[in-house]
């Protein structure tokens, strides 16, 4: 799979990935377990390496790699640390909004700066009394001569606590074409982050809550045009999040199988090693049979990303096959590992806390199996991929999102 989808350069990736988060990131893994705290130093150190640029055009300072390479970053580093991977797919899905909606200052102004490590960005969208329902926001942004003033609080924000520039959709008027996304740089007068929370899993990477208490911001980081921020939440999620959360998922499953792997061979029983227990085996089978699966789905949606080809529902099958086929394979492992599992010298309970957090940001299965089932019916609301697609010029962006309002009431994304 790898030699059909991954050329050379994918897998040269793959080894400096691996090979750094061997060194790096593997030795830090138990001091952020026991603190449970976000672990900025190495956060920095990982985006020092460039990897958070992975789609960004080389003509501001990015790697100009695309989808499959920065799957492969996420996948690696997640195999080693879902919590570091996590922190690269959050920064990378900042990234999107400046992609597809920055102006051409505001791309000449961030990008260069996201590329080379030197600022963290996130993307803000979630409330607490609106979830995924994200028309049923409430924070808001009144127009004052040139600024803006935000008022409001968002939650579950991927990075909250390492990030430099916070992309914000707030309300700026009524109804589905009420909505507006922000770009808010952490040091602005009124702007401020919440406590970091204890959370199941993901030690070391932070998603928590920014508050905005009448913050100013100039009108030039307003992200495309008022009304864009339905189009901005949105295709974020479905571009960005959907296949980087399939890749945090593709990382921890290969950790599960490499780990429960070594755990049969040097575990010993009636004499043998504990795989030749054929019920140890069989499970073994399925973990290895889901992997593949779930490897073929990630990168075939991505592959078709990079192509410019419509594939909103391949990405949709990506993020709820690796999701579910993580979760039940870590499972499986902690079965496999039976009392061993429980204690966490091993990291097999890692893996499968881990699992958990990805399955609710950018659309719980019920959601992606709710729009596949739309799709099947012939009733789709449309393809972020195709219209977005860094094939499509943005000048003819110019349509409005009319036909993507009926997503407001599912839950679609977190964060």
């Amino acid at each position: 799979m790898h030699r059909y989808f991954t050329d050379q350069r994918h897998e040269a990736l793959r080894q400096r990935v691996r090979d750094f988060a061997e060194r790096e990131v593997r030795p830090r893994i138990a001091d952020m377990e026991a603190s449970r705290s976000v672990c900025h130093a190495l956060s920095r150190r990982i985006a020092r390496q460039g990897w958070i640029g992975a789609t960004v055009e080389r003509g501001y300072g990015g790697m100009g790699a695309g989808h499959l390479a920065k799957t492969v970053i996420i996948e690696e580093l997640s195999r080693v640390s879902a919590a570091m991977g996590a922190m690269v797919q959050a920064s990378q899905l900042g990234v999107a909004k400046i992609i597809h909606f920055g102006s051409e200052a505001q791309k000449k102004t961030w990008l260069p700066a996201i590329a080379a490590g030197e600022c963290l960005p996130t993307i803000a969208v979630t409330e607490p009394h609106s979830g995924g329902h994200v028309l049923g926001m409430s924070s808001s942004a009144v127009r004052d001569g040139d600024d803006y003033i935000l008022n409001g609080r968002k939650i579950y924000v991927g990075n909250s606590h390492v990030g430099d520039l916070h992309g914000v959709v707030v309300r700026t008027g009524e109804g589905s074409h009420g909505l507006s996304a922000f770009l808010v740089e952490h040091d602005r007068p009124g702007f401020r982050v919440g406590p970091q929370a204890a959370t199941m899993g993901l030690h070391g990477f932070s998603f928590g809550e920014l508050f905005f208490d009448n913050c100013r911001i100039p009108a030039a980081n307003l992200l495309g045009r008022e009304g864009d921020g339905l189009a901005v939440a949105y295709s974020s999620s479905v571009l960005y999040g959907r296949p980087n959360l399939t890749a945090v998922s593709l990382g921890i499953h290969q950790a599960v199988l490499e780990e429960t792997a070594r755990f049969c061979a040097e575990r010993q029983r009636y004499g043998k090693p504990l795989h030749a227990l054929t019920n140890i085996k069989l499970k073994l089978g399925r973990i290895q049979s889901r992997l593949l699966t779930a490897r073929l789905a990630a990168y075939h949606a991505v592959h078709l990303l990079d192509r410019g080809e419509n594939c909103d529902a391949e990405l949709m099958n990506a993020k709820l096959v690796n999701v579910e086929s993580a979760i039940e394979s870590a499972r499986d492992a902690m079965d496999i590992h039976a009392a061993c599992g429980l204690f966490t010298d091993r990291p097999v309970e890692r893996y499968l806390r881990d699992a958990h957090h990805i399955f609710a940001p950018a659309g719980t299965s019920d959601v992606q199996l709710l729009r596949l089932g739309e799709l099947a019916l012939g009733t789709p609301h449309g393809e972020w991929s195709g219209r977005l697609s860094d094939r499509v010029r943005t000048e003819d962006r110019t349509e409005e999102y009319d036909h993507h309002h009926a997503y407001a009431g599912a839950g679609l994304l977190t964060g």
